[in-house]
């Protein structure tokens, strides 16, 4: 789940460049600005970091519509494949495959357009790179991620849910999970945030949600871009993304130095 790659993987390759560079710059999209988030929230690797910029964060995904998503949520697709004993979640592979399959038949889920089931309609995409993305994507990732990742439909940025108190003690030392309050965040920590006005994963009001929570930060630490004809995808494989985002990115970065 996403609250083990927080706590071990991105506390590693913190750590990791930090020995090798000094201050880091961190640049996250989706997932990754998702397990940036509550990290910093609770003080994780802080002490390293100089400013951060998260693309697209998914924090809160209330508002979701993206058909795909929305169905694997719904139908708890996630927690099948946990009772099925399974450990990593892939499409490539029964009986995964076949369970998706029927998911295919829904309104708005076009086997042959998965990249728009699963990111919406994105505005900037050559055709080739949508040709190379569904050649290799969606990647795997663990069934404890999905499921954790369904919980937050629900029930915002939560701590995972073993689903049974004495489970949870044991794992992770709560007999419920909390919430990530990402108030807590350090308010002088410089942070770009972004999102798109056509992102149906987490849209303008899961966004405003977030920047809520951060209404106390210090003035001019905070740097808020938003794209109106952005989807999920736009940001980083957009064909305009250069000067639309990672230009933005890099003169964040310059003027943290």
């Amino acid at each position: 789940m996403w609250d083990e790659l927080a706590a071990f993987d991105l506390q590693a390759m913190f750590d990791f460049i930090h020995r090798q560079t000094g201050k880091n710059n961190c640049v996250g999209h989706s997932l990754g600005s998702l397990t940036a988030l509550p990290s910093l929230s609770e003080g994780r690797f802080v002490d390293k970091l100089q400013s951060a910029a998260l693309l697209r964060p998914i924090e809160y995904l209330s508002h979701m519509i993206t058909a795909l998503v929305v169905i694997t949520a719904k139908t708890f697709v996630a927690e099948i494949a946990m009772l099925l004993g399974l450990a990593e979640f892939t499409l490539k592979a029964k009986p995964l495959a076949d369970l998706f399959q029927a998911l295919y038949d829904y309104p708005g889920v076009h086997y042959y357009d998965l990249q728009a089931a699963l990111t919406g309609k994105n505005c900037c995409l050559y055709g080739s790179t949508v040709d190379l993305f569904l050649k290799n994507e969606p990647q795997s990732t663990s069934v404890k991620n999905l499921v954790h990742l369904g919980h937050m439909v629900c029930d915002g940025v939560l701590m995972y849910d073993y689903g049974v108190a004495s489970s949870n003690v044991i794992h992770g030392g709560y007999a419920r999970p909390s919430v990530h309050n990402l108030s807590n965040l350090p308010h002088d920590l410089p942070i770009f945030l972004n999102y798109g006005g056509q992102d149906p994963l987490s849209n303008e009001s899961d966004a405003r949600y977030l920047l809520e929570s951060l209404k106390l930060y210090d003035a001019g630490k905070l740097t808020v871009q938003s794209i109106e004809d952005y989807a999920h995808a736009d940001f980083i494989m957009g064909l305009n993304a250069e000067d639309k985002v990672f230009g933005r990115v890099l003169s964040f970065f310059k003027n943290q130095q």
